[in-house]
């Protein structure tokens, strides 16, 4: 077994959920799934088929997410792992319903910070064994550091 680190390419500040499913319906299933919980929302899913032709199927309603998806998820090449790359909202507001999809097995990583995906390469194929998201912790949050994060959240909405 071989191990790599496959960095994810992305934008500085888009957001993204990476996951595992086991099933070729999960790419329209995670369409459905992300258009009937915020309709307005940008995104591009990237799926990796672990069987049969073995391509990365693929779907969303922004081309250039779409491209995003599809190219980290080949670069991936990982079986039955997703992608989404997502603009006008965040992963907080789709997470559950991403994992109520009954293909979806787990999620590794929701996350706008840079992300490294642990992959093993055998002589069958790739697999996820975990990432890395952002950097390591550097301390300990003081009175100001609580204050700026429920600010940042209310700032959001997501507090009052």
């Amino acid at each position: 077994m071989e191990t790599k680190i496959v960095r994810i390419e992305k934008p500085a500040d888009l957001n993204l959920i990476l996951g595992q499913a086991h099933f070729i319906k999960t790419v329209e299933d995670l369409y459905e799934a992300i258009v009937q919980t915020v309709p307005g929302m940008k995104f591009g899913i990237g799926f990796c088929e672990s069987s049969g032709p073995a391509l990365v199927r693929y779907a969303g309603n922004d081309p250039a997410l779409i491209g995003l998806a599809q190219r980290n998820a080949l670069a991936l090449g990982t079986g039955h792992a997703f992608i989404i790359f997502l603009e006008g909202g965040f992963p907080i507001n789709i997470l559950n319903t991403i994992k109520n999809v009954p293909e979806v097995c787990r999620i590794f990583c929701a996350t706008a910070n840079p992300v490294e995906v642990i992959v093993a390469e055998t002589a069958q194929g790739r697999g996820i064994l975990g990432v890395i998201d952002g950097a390591k912790s550097q301390g300990i949050e003081t009175d100001a550091d609580i204050t700026a994060r429920k600010d940042l959240l209310r700032r959001f909405g997501y507090k009052l």
